[in-house]
């Protein structure tokens, strides 16, 4: 088992850590080394740049994209029958995350929350809700239903409150370049659809040269028409500044989308706010 520089930093924000590939780096040294022949990531933790002779060779169906906000079980015991999500949180109430995506857009929405940093897996993000550290914490929705994992206090959160983390929900293979073998072998487990959205997303994220220091989103999906939407956001940490577009386009298009929506907002003013983050 391999574990990552994420992996073993746990007392300390993603944000503070630096650099990109946190998740990754030691997997992907294995796989140059010919120890491993692929990697599976949460796509969401794969930077948009691959070392020379690696690529991300399928992406696989998406479970649910979205964020989970989960309430702890004293405010499920206080809160009225008619208040649920974010709604559901008194005044100051504590939430729990490492992320300055999701913390930038809860602030944004309710700027009275305070918001307290969270690390560890899913046990124990979930141990430390009910012990009473936060009044709510937020998760992933996938991950909390790839371990079925259902409460009445878990709410989904629109994307109009809390916009995903590009690729959130996804999982993809990485393998060497050259290795035809194992490329042909893991071709049957890509997904089209969920390939072309993740692509349209992660051109969007490379045109930002974002990473985890800086509150970008994004998420595209089919239309009903068949086209691909793409919306986008970038904000400031303290939630006070959000920047946020979406495009459309046919499908083959979709890395043009996500750098022609980066580009958009990057002129309505993300430019400012990624030059002060990345100072």
């Amino acid at each position: 088992m391999i574990k990552t520089t994420g992996d073993k930093i746990l007392d300390v924000p993603l944000s503070k850590v630096g650099g990109k590939g946190l998740f990754v780096k030691e997997i992907e040294e294995s796989l140059l080394s010919g120890q491993s022949d692929i990697a599976v990531h949460s796509i969401k933790d794969v930077p948009t740049e691959f070392p020379e002779g690696l690529h991300l060779s399928v992406i696989c169906q998406r479970e649910d994209p979205t964020d989970a906000l989960v309430l702890s079980p004293s405010v499920m015991a206080s809160k009225r029958a008619d208040k649920v999500g974010i709604d559901a949180l008194n005044e100051g109430a504590v939430v729990g995350t490492s992320s300055l995506r999701r913390s930038c857009q809860l602030l944004n929405a309710r700027p009275d929350l305070k918001i307290e940093q969270l690390r560890g897996n899913l046990d124990t993000r979930l141990r430390r809700l009910n012990e009473g550290f936060f009044d709510a914490i937020v998760l992933a929705s996938a991950g909390l239903k790839r371990l079925d994992v259902e409460d009445a206090a878990i709410y989904s959160l629109a994307v109009s409150v809390s916009l995903p983390a590009i690729g959130q929900g996804a999982v993809g293979v990485e393998c060497r370049v050259a290795d035809e073998g194992i490329n042909a072998l893991i071709l049957p487990l890509n997904h089209e659809v969920t390939s072309i959205c993740v692509r349209a997303e992660r051109a969007f994220l490379k045109k930002l040269s974002g990473g985890c220091q800086v509150p970008i989103a994004a998420h595209a999906c089919f239309t009903p028409s068949g086209t691909v939407r793409l919306e986008g956001l970038v904000g400031s940490v303290d939630g006070l500044r959000i920047i946020r577009g979406q495009a459309e386009g046919t499908v083959g298009t979709e890395e043009v989308i996500g750098t022609s929506l980066a580009d958009e907002l990057l002129k309505a003013g993300a430019k400012e706010i990624l030059d002060e983050l990345y100072k």
